[in-house]
């Protein structure tokens, strides 16, 4: 038996459908890896998806979606802000599998009239969209359209935001196996993992898998947008802990595998700052991959952060998840900034 053909076998009972194509691919970035005396390599997640506009979200909708035709639903709700990447791939998960996608978006930042990435994505394949001022609106919107749905005979399943729960961050488990996997050739893990966290399933999925591999490779975690940092680390904890349960595999999680840093999405979630900026410009310019400046952007410029002031040591081996939404870059001004 292989290394983790255990874990792989427990996630086979769990009902999922296929998406991605996978595994996505591992880049070793060489000009910036020589430039910033590092080994740095890129998961692309963003290269997952079935459409052109992949990213992380296809990991957990795999499972979901799974769940939602398990249970004979018809129709999907979920939540997002306007331009959210998870609810945009909902959308072409659900039409792919013949589910009717109802989304409950929140105005984060002044938007134009005219429709651009995610949202024209959403519009252009047909989705419900509703439009909202608040999460608790938005909430109160789905589930007064939810119980409607249910009376005319049509069965919901609701996905929350991020697709952040244990039935998603599984696909968060694969993918951290799969790193683990494609980097194994040589036997030696990387030293750093980053990512851009923030409705915190992607997170809670990536230490799940770390606990259960028994990996010893140190995650962090760039929170793109205001949390409550006590309450969110412990919210991340319990997901992982009811996703690790949910394979059946003891394992050991503890509030010290945890390392979010808060530092770098000011001044908001999608509000554009110079650091990302300077990150999508360096990526873009050295390697020819783009980042986005709402989730990889801040994320890569946290990651940069640690490396330029030596918190990661000269020699080290570097991954950074490609979340993917680059998307984002043909929104709105107020979300891309100066780009």
């Amino acid at each position: 038996m292989k290394k983790f053909d255990h874990i792989k076998n427990r996630l086979t009972a769990f009902p999922k459908v296929k998406l991605g194509a996978y595994p996505t691919p591992l880049h070793y970035l060489p000009r910036l890896s020589s430039q910033l005396g590092v080994e740095i390599y890129l998961k692309r997640e963003d290269l997952s998806g079935f459409s052109p506009f992949g990213g992380n979200k296809i990991r957990k909708l795999e499972y979901l979606l799974g769940d939602a035709l398990k249970n004979n639903c018809d129709t999907v709700i979920t939540f997002g802000a306007t331009q959210s990447n998870h609810a945009m791939q909902t959308v072409t998960a659900c039409r792919k599998y013949g589910l009717s996608p109802h989304l409950f978006l929140r105005r984060v930042i002044k938007e134009d009239t005219e429709l651009r990435a995610n949202l024209l994505i959403d519009n252009l394949m047909g989705a419900d969209v509703h439009y909202s001022a608040s999460r608790e609106e938005s909430q109160k919107q789905a589930e007064q359209s939810a119980a409607r749905l249910e009376q005319e005979g049509h069965r919901c399943y609701i996905i929350p935001g991020g697709g952040s729960n244990e039935i998603g961050a599984a696909g968060f488990i694969d993918a951290f196996i799969e790193l683990t996997e494609q980097l194994s050739a040589d036997n030696s893990e990387p030293d750093y993992l980053f990512h851009a966290t923030g409705s915190g399933g992607t997170l809670a999925g990536l230490l799940a898998g770390k606990s259960l591999s028994a990996s010893s490779v140190k995650i962090i975690s760039i929170a793109v947008g205001e949390k409550d940092t006590n309450a969110y680390a412990e919210t991340i904890l319990d997901l992982a802990r009811r996703t690790i349960a949910s394979t059946g595999i003891p394992a050991d999680l503890s509030a010290g595998d945890i390392h979010i840093d808060h530092n770098f999405y000011r001044p908001g979630y999608e509000m554009p700052n110079d650091s990302a900026t300077e990150a999508i410009h360096l990526l873009a310019r050295t390697e020819g991959i783009l980042l986005d400046p709402v989730y990889t952007g801040k994320a890569f410029a946290g990651m940069l952060h640690y490396i330029r002031s030596r918190i990661i040591p000269q020699g080290s081996r570097v991954v950074f998840l490609h979340t993917g939404g680059t998307l984002a870059l043909f929104a709105e001004k107020a979300i891309t900034g100066d780009l």
